[in-house]
């Protein structure tokens, strides 16, 4: 009799699929801290790392592209819409590196110029989306709504500093001279941007999770999007 040790079986292609979108959602998550934390302390190290976490995402997008591609065939419907959505995602966070990289450069370019009150609200954005980024992996691996609901709700915030900045900079209704305005611009639609994507992220997830999107489901409800998604699911709860 054989006494070979017989290989554990192979993951299966949707799990792993599965598994490196979350992980591109943690990279991506692990680039919006080292921005926030860079911005906050000036470090040209952590703003520099930014660079190699974009390329580490672009790779796991080819990665996951070629993958899907692959598998999609190969597999059952709930098993296809879950691969199509962690392709959706995958977009979302290439270009979520592609933002980040773009804010590090504009930072870089202003090193040292900052007023505080740019350098506090800059923090406080990437942070959000930090948290943001957070939620979006637990919200697809664990299927939970409300931390898709959480990213909803985090994006007003995001516009919120936006618009701050944004009335510093451009309205300027005090006529103060500020310095790397351009910069700081730049910076700031970087972030907001990278928002967007990670809210679309959110959405995904709605749709994939509920099978409807927050706005087919909840179109003519005059109530913000994250309690209009919240009173759907109670109602869709109450029927079953």
């Amino acid at each position: 009799m054989s006494t070979a040790t017989k290989s554990p079986n192979p993951e299966p292609a949707h799990h792993y699929i599965v598994r490196r979108t979350v992980e591109a959602c943690v990279l991506a998550k692990e680039a919006a801290g080292a921005a926030a934390e860079g911005i906050a302390t000036g470090s040209a190290a952590l703003l520099n790392s930014l660079r190699e976490r974009e390329r580490e995402l672009d790779t796991l997008d080819m990665e996951i592209d070629s993958a899907v591609t692959n598998a999609i065939t190969e597999v059952a419907p709930a098993e296809a819409r879950e691969l199509l959505a962690c392709m959706k995602f995958m977009i979302g966070l290439e270009r979520i590196g592609d933002l980040l990289l773009s804010f590090a450069s504009s930072a870089q370019a202003a090193a040292g110029r900052l007023d505080p009150e740019d350098t506090r609200e800059l923090t406080q954005m990437a942070t959000i989306l930090e948290k943001m980024l957070t939620d979006c992996a637990a919200a697809f691996s664990e299927r939970q709504i409300a931390k898709a609901v959480d990213v909803l709700r985090a994006d007003a915030e995001m516009d919120r500093l936006r618009n701050l900045i944004f009335m510093r900079h451009i309205d300027n209704p005090e006529d103060v001279h500020r310095q790397a305005s351009l910069q700081v611009i730049f910076m700031t639609q970087s972030l907001e941007r990278a928002g967007d994507h990670a809210k679309n992220l959110a959405e995904e997830v709605c749709h994939f999770v509920s099978g409807h999107t927050v706005r087919h489901v909840l179109m003519g409800y005059d109530k913000p999007v994250e309690q209009m998604f919240i009173d759907y699911l109670r109602r869709r709860d109450q029927h079953h």
